[in-house]
């Protein structure tokens, strides 16, 4: 039987992106055949994968992503599969994927009013309503219960279609017993001293991802302690708006950035802590990725996963509403309280107690399921 797995854009180093490809290769393992619909691709296709890249046009993204629905529905239909799972917003799908947060409740309670009445507003109210209104049937993954209850506020979605998930991090980011041999090794490739302390943040959109947030604490750390400081910041974002306000906040000679890389275990044992202050965020992998690995991690209450930071006593969560003084006095505690080897034990035995890993799994099953109930429901 075949599946269809859609989303806009595919590139290696997207967590979402990341997650497709895991869980389309766990419904392979249970007989599937996967059928990839997307815009673009880039890097290796899995083995066994089929991708369909579909010219979709539009000067806006919005009016690519509307032709990209057309063309996707008719590819479909000519080509039909046993169940369309989506990682993107779209209408038509059996499954959704809910790594986003809620669009509606993010433009009527923080955007101005008037932004409701554009076009490109409109099409995505028109998409999520598709997918969580009340007349739709789209079965819903959700991988962290921080933004269910905007989407029981303004759609209604009742609990039958909501399947929860446990995250699903590979488990090579988990500590490995040479960890200080690798750090060691780590900090001699890029010159790292034994007194510098590495703060690192991975991500791609780093607006989202509030990288500013934390370059603006990194810069009112007092001076002798930031003399110290080292940031490393990896993902794939247009750099212009980052390299601006380092240059601004006179913090160039301690900051790199880093395009997407394979090799972010070594990053995360290499480093002291994980500098993750995103503005919104369903869930947050590399915050649960940090803990097991053993580091430290600072991140805002905003993000779906870090609940983890508390429950493991890993690090620190900054309480929302945001006030960058409240960041800015954070980083500041965190670097000279000492607590830095406690944290990371705290969060590698955390790794090693909890179920941290079976999401992919666990939602191959999910899909596999489905496919078995419509099947035992559709008309001869």
């Amino acid at each position: 039987m075949k599946l269809a797995f859609v989303l806009f854009k595919y590139f290696p180093y997207g967590g979402l992106q990341r997650d497709m490809v895991r869980m389309a290769a766990a419904c392979q393992l249970l007989g599937y055949e996967i059928h990839v619909y997307t815009l673009s691709w880039q890097g290796e296709i899995p083995e066994g994968f089929h991708v369909h890249l579909l010219p979709a046009r539009g000067l806006r993204n919005y009016v690519r992503y509307r032709d990209f629905i057309r063309l996707l529905q008719q590819a479909l239909a000519r080509h039909p599969v046993a169940a369309v799972v989506g990682f993107n917003r779209i209408s038509g799908l059996d499954i959704y994927y809910a790594a986003d947060p809620c669009f509606r409740q993010e433009h009527v309670e923080n955007k101005p009013y008037y932004v409701r009445f554009l076009a490109r507003y409109r099409f995505f109210m028109r998409q999520e309503e598709a997918v969580f209104g009340t007349v739709s049937k789209t079965l819903v993954l959700m991988i962290s219960g921080l933004q269910l209850p905007y989407f029981k506020k303004y759609y209604g979605i009742s609990d039958a279609r909501i399947r929860m998930l446990p995250p699903g991090i590979s488990k090579d980011r988990m500590a490995p017993a040479n960890k200080a041999e690798i750090r060691a090794g780590f900090r001699r490739e890029f010159g790292l001293s034994d007194d510098n302390i590495l703060l690192l943040s991975v991500g791609s959109g780093f607006d989202m991802k509030g990288f500013d947030r934390g370059l603006i604490a990194v810069a009112a750390l007092p001076e002798e302690l930031r003399a110290r400081v080292r940031v490393f910041v990896v993902g794939q974002d247009k750099p212009g708006p980052v390299k601006r306000l380092i240059q601004r906040l006179g913090i160039a000679d301690i900051v790199t950035l880093f395009p997407g890389r394979d090799d972010i275990p070594r990053f995360l044992q290499g480093a002291d802590f994980l500098l993750h202050p995103a503005r919104h965020e369903n869930a947050g992998m590399i915050i649960i990725e940090a803990i097991v690995a053993g580091l430290p991690v600072l991140t805002t209450a905003t993000c779906g996963y870090a609940c983890h930071v508390e429950e493991a006593a890993a690090g620190r969560v900054v309480a929302s509403p945001f006030r960058q003084s409240a960041l800015d006095d954070t980083l500041h505690e965190m670097l000279t309280s000492g607590m830095r080897d406690e944290w990371s034990s705290n969060g590698i035995r955390y790794g090693q107690t909890r179920d941290l890993y079976s999401l992919h799994e666990k939602a191959a099953n999910i899909i596999h399921e489905y496919v078995l109930a419509d099947q035992h429901t559709s008309p001869a």
